[in-house]
Parts: structure tokens; C-alpha cells; sequence
């Protein structure tokens, strides 16, 4: 019985809310006509139209991980037809939000490329045209050089420092020359003992050891820029008809 008058008082109370009347523009509930909330108009939410609201989206809904796929027309090709590298050239002619449009359209592209690259390995499979990574990447590097240019001009032009902080070009204990930056500190560099043992010069005997490190670079190089001859050598003989085709070009 208690349960029952309960039930009955909640049937009262939403029967006194809700009022069957006529069918009003916009105050139609859950789609039923003639179905009304008898609310205050305090309670009311405005609700913005469907056609001033905008949608945010970065890329077609209908496109997911194909994109680190290539194009299917490219599937089971031996060669893919590719344009060259963007140049510094090239780069310096278009705006910082032309570059910016740019770098994520590579980095979309490497990112396809990569995902190829890994692919052909697990077939044991060659990659259909290598050198379009390689192709990417410079144009990479070559878009961080265009910007990192005119970061420094404008830094020259605001401040007349080239580095982002101030500093100047030093010497280790070793001989190293390297860029030292300057700093802040709470007492002055004559009081400051962790300071004082820094040592900004190197001793005479030391440039004995400066020759033989500048020596063992230049070995180095030698060695590397042999070693790419080499390789390039045995290609040629090789693969002739690239040779020729590459002499042409």
C-alpha cells in the first residue's frame, strides 16, 4: 500500500509538469506533438543553430592508416616516378606559413616512406625507388636551414646577437674551442669559487695534442670520402647502364 500511494504522488507530481496542449514550435518533447515541459523561462538553455557551429577536423574522415601506405597505382612497381629535392633556393622564396605547409606534407611523406621501407624488409623484398626517402629528408634539412636563417636575421635585427642568449667563443683546458653562453649568478665571478675553477685557456704544451687531434680528423675524413669512391666505383662497374644514364643526367 505505501508503495502504491508513492508511485501515486510521483504520477501527481509529473502530471502537474508536463501538460498535453497543442502542438507548439520548438517546445515539443522527445519528438511527440502535442507534448510540452511546462518549464520557467529561467530554466530554458539556449541552443546555438547547427549552422553556426563549426567542426574541427584535420583530415579526411574517410582516410586513416592508408595514408602510411603509398598510392595502390604504386603497388608492385619496380620504380616510382618522383620530382628532385626542394632546394635552399626555392625555400627562400616562400612565406614561413607556405614552409610550415610544406614540412608536415614531408613529414607525412617520410612517414609513408618509412613505413614502405620497413615493409620491403620483412618480404626480403628491394624498395621501390630508395632514393625518394633521401630525397624527402633533404628537402627536410634544407627547410630547418631556411627557417633557422631567418630566426638569426630577425634575432640580428631585433637584439644583434646571432645566438638566441648572449656569449662568446671560448677554449677548454684541452684545446676545444666552443661557444660559451652567459649566465646569471648571485654573487660576482671574482667570489664565485665554482667559477674560478673553470678554465678558459689552454697551456703551450698543449698544441702538440690540437695538431695531432686536427691530423686524426682529416685522416678520418680522407678515409671516408676513399671509401665513397670505392663504393661508388664497383656500382659503376656493376650497373654500366646507370653509369651512363647518371653522366648524361
Amino acid at each position: 500500500m505505501a508503495g502504491a500511494a508513492a508511485m501515486a504522488a510521483l504520477c501527481r507530481r509529473l502530471t502537474g509538469a508536463l501538460r498535453l496542449s497543442g502542438a507548439r514550435p520548438g517546445s515539443t518533447a522527445a519528438g511527440l506533438p502535442g507534448l510540452t515541459l511546462n518549464l520557467f523561462h529561467k530554466n530554458l538553455v539556449k541552443v546555438e543553430p547547427l549552422h553556426q557551429l563549426k567542426f574541427l577536423h584535420t583530415t579526411l574522415s574517410r582516410r586513416g592508416l592508408e595514408e602510411f601506405f603509398d598510392d595502390p597505382r604504386n603497388w608492385g612497381e619496380k620504380t616510382v616516378k618522383s620530382g628532385d629535392a626542394w632546394n635552399i633556393k626555392q625555400l627562400r622564396g616562400k612565406s614561413s606559413e607556405d614552409l610550415h605547409k610544406l614540412w608536415y606534407v614531408l613529414l607525412k611523406e617520410k612517414n609513408m616512406l618509412l613505413t614502405l621501407e620497413q615493409e620491403s624488409k620483412r618480404q626480403l623484398r628491394p624498395m621501390p625507388s630508395p632514393e625518394r626517402l633521401e630525397k624527402v629528408e633533404k628537402s627536410m634539412k634544407n627547410i630547418d636551414l631556411v627557417v633557422r636563417e631567418r630566426e638569426i636575421a630577425l634575432r640580428l635585427l631585433q637584439t644583434g646577437h646571432e645566438k638566441p642568449a648572449p656569449g662568446e667563443w671560448r677554449h677548454d683546458f684541452l684545446g676545444r674551442t666552443y661557444w660559451y653562453t652567459y649566465k646569471e649568478w648571485p654573487i660576482p665571478w671574482y667570489l664565485n669559487k665554482k667559477h674560478k675553477k673553470k678554465k678558459f685557456y689552454y697551456l703551450p704544451h698543449v698544441n702538440h695534442f690540437i695538431r695531432l687531434r686536427l691530423e686524426k680528423s682529416l685522416r678520418r675524413r680522407a678515409r671516408r670520402q676513399n671509401l665513397e669512391r670505392t663504393r661508388r666505383k664497383v656500382l659503376e662497374r656493376k650497373f654500366p647502364h646507370l653509369a651512363i644514364k647518371s653522366q648524361s643526367q
